[in-house]
């Protein structure tokens, strides 16, 4: 006989949220974002002036913007999860829809800055700096379309009725991937667009 069964019983025990494939998954991008993060934080440390230059290019609102929107969407994230336990699921829905339409916002802002780098004829080999900015943010922007993916992908099951109090197991692995993108950007952001 278990000791702590009466302590700890079975529906409390701690449990990782989500799929551990997919937070093998997360662990892998945390290990290349941050192997990418030292690169730079390397590169600049070589050529501060260069590198102060381009920061100074870089659109500081809205990168501020979209780490505001990023942290909403994480926010409603959590709200659907929570919305879906208690079986909720037309509220969750709406919360997904929420996290989504931030997520959209994101995009949409990247999309218009990744623009203006390509019309000023900026691209991978301008040099260091504009070749990091472009590696991390790119890099970053498609792993927020793959989480809006996913995102769009729970909804539909969401409103199917496939999750709820007695399962909320894939939401909690999507809600993972997504918490994930928003930790890369909130790294991201201070680093490539504010420090000094």
């Amino acid at each position: 006989m278990n000791p702590n069964a009466d302590t700890f019983p079975q529906s409390y025990a701690p449990r990782l949220p989500g799929d551990l494939a997919v937070w093998l998954i997360i662990l892998a991008e945390l290990l290349t974002f941050g192997i990418l993060f030292l690169s730079y934080a390397f590169a600049r440390a070589h050529d501060v002036e260069l590198f102060n230059a381009c920061q100074s290019t870089l659109d500081l609102n809205s990168g501020a913007i979209n780490t505001v929107l990023l942290i909403t969407g994480s926010w409603c994230v959590v709200h659907a999860v929570k919305a879906v336990r208690r079986d909720a699921s037309s509220l969750g829905v709406r919360w997904l829809v929420a996290a989504m339409v931030c997520g959209a916002g994101f995009i949409s802002l990247k999309s218009m800055e990744f623009s203006a780098k390509m019309d000023a004829g900026i691209d991978l080999s301008t040099n260091t700096f504009y070749m990091f900015y472009l590696l991390l943010t790119v890099f970053h922007f498609l792993h927020v379309i793959v989480a809006m993916v996913f995102l769009a992908i729970l909804l539909v099951k969401t409103q199917q009725g496939a999750y709820g109090s007695h399962d909320t197991h894939a939401l909690e692995t999507g809600a993972a991937f997504w918490h994930m993108v928003d930790l890369l950007w909130i790294v991201l952001f201070p680093l490539v667009y504010v420090m000094r």
